[in-house]
């Protein structure tokens, strides 16, 4: 087999292969045995058909045809292999001569991973929030927790915001009582905002038995986004009690004795949580200044089929899910199809940009990911999709996804050895220390899913 290499850009090749027709043997015999389990000849069994008989009834072409799709794949990988090219997704095959006995010539052409210089990047230099927790935050996050531990009681007065007041909800449209849209027994806190936009009106100043109608837009169910006229009466009205901060409730709310000790133990929490947030706003404003040191031309086949696959996951599981269309959700959002396009490429060209970079580090550090790493990175994604860590590792296995779970993780390490090397100050200027686990961020979970897509295309 002789083949040589032609780049047509930065991204895409030409491979050019001319075999001898001695090297298709092996699949000229294949094709004749699979056509002699295939098809029937009077005065032949089964399977022992000449060569020279199919050949007479069915035609050469027929043969070669087979022997060809057979050997393609195989010849294929052997001119990749002598290239040294690094394909992405398959390849635009076209037969340009064969043959008969002489010669099978043909051409591939195909996305290629571009060869990627990057910088020197220890000079990056981010600025990320101060992590700075007051009074005020204390008493709000001890105050939710006092909410939590809230008693009601029935009360005979007219029902006042922070009210829980029972009700039966009617909604009528166009005159017409929706199948869906009767309620009765609904437990509703007066300002939570939690149901319809005009109840907290409609009921305040109402005693049991009393009932009111109003105008507003239905959020959910079979006339969702429509103006009802909705009728509500309050059955019962209660008054929320909440407890005494003091360090009783202290005792029984968490496991402290005193409520100095539960507020010192709230601002630990908090201060953890900003901490955490610091060390993600971090990591991503860090690959945003990578990203913006790095030249990277993009495959437009593979930018076409990640644009196609992040909008096919938001319409039909996101969006499935909340029982939205892609035009309403765009009506919520304020966007038009154009406007969420262009956001939509601009998502996927970083997301492409990014796995590449990632991953020409992990290849030029060297890193590698041992059992560990890759138990605890499963074991956080396993918590994300809501399933056990057996489940979801019996379904990467089934799925032969192990190698994508590894390359999220090496590509979480080559971040970290990124973030570890820039300058990180808050806004107060105060250098940020941050730990090294950086692979169960947001944004490396972002990309490492758009290394995913690409990944896939990759071992096709």
């Amino acid at each position: 087999m002789k083949s040589a290499v032609e780049t047509l850009n930065p991204t895409r090749v030409r491979l050019t292969v001319e075999v001898p027709f001695e090297e298709l043997k092996a699949s000229l015999d294949a094709a004749y045995k699979k056509i002699n389990q295939q098809v029937t000849v009077k005065g032949f069994r089964k399977g022992k058909i000449p060569a020279r008989v199919i050949d007479q009834r069915f035609g050469r072409g027929a043969v070669l045809e087979e022997a060809v799709n057979d050997a393609l794949p195989k010849l294929y990988t052997e001119a990749v292999n002598e290239a040294d090219v690094n394909p992405l997704g398959q390849p635009e095959v076209d037969i340009t001569e064969l043959k008969d006995g002489e010669l099978l010539a043909f051409t591939a052409e195909v996305d290629i991973r571009p060869a990627i210089e990057i910088p020197d990047y220890s000079g990056i230099e981010v600025t990320v929030d101060a992590v700075e927790v007051d009074d005020e935050d204390v008493e709000k996050s001890v105050e939710q927790l006092r909410e939590r531990f809230a008693s009601t009681s029935p009360v005979e007065r007219a029902a006042a915001e922070g009210d829980v007041v029972t009700i039966d909800l009617r909604a009528e449209v166009d005159g017409e009582v929706l199948a869906d849209g009767v309620a009765e027994g609904v437990q509703y806190t007066i300002g939570s905002g939690e149901l319809l936009d005009g109840i907290d009106e409609a009921v305040t100043g109402l005693e049991a038995g009393g009932e009111a109608t109003f105008t507003s837009t239905l959020k959910g169910g079979s006339a969702e986004g429509k103006e009802a006229q909705v009728t509500v009466k309050v059955t019962t009205v209660a008054a929320r009690e909440l407890p005494e901060l003091d360090d009783e409730f202290a005792q029984m709310a968490s496991e402290f004795d005193t409520l100095d000790e539960l507020k010192a133990d709230s601002r630990k929490r908090l201060e953890n949580m900003k901490q955490y947030d610091q060390a993600t706003q971090a990591q991503e404003r860090v690959l945003d200044e990578l990203l913006k040191l790095v030249e990277v031309p993009i495959p437009e086949k593979l930018l076409e089929d990640e644009v196609n696959t992040r909008k096919h996951n938001l319409e039909h599981h996101q969006l499935g899910q909340m029982g939205l269309t892609l035009e309403k959700y765009l009506e919520l959002q304020g966007k038009t199809v154009e406007e969420f396009d262009a956001e939509t490429k601009e998502q996927a060209v970083k997301g492409i940009k990014t796995q590449f970079i990632l991953d020409e580090l992990v290849s030029r550090e060297k890193l590698n990911v041992n059992q560990e790493e890759l138990t605890e990175h499963l074991m956080r994604r396993a918590a994300s999709s809501g399933m056990s860590p057996d489940q979801f590792a019996q379904a990467v296995v089934e799925g032969n996804q192990v190698p994508m779970l590894v390359g999220e993780v090496a590509r979480g390490k080559a971040l970290a050895l990124v973030v570890e090397s820039a300058k990180v100050v808050d806004t107060e200027g105060e250098p940020v220390v941050l730990d090294d686990d950086s692979d169960d961020t947001d944004e490396v979970e972002e990309a490492a899913e758009a290394a995913d897509t690409t990944e896939e295309k990759t071992e096709a």
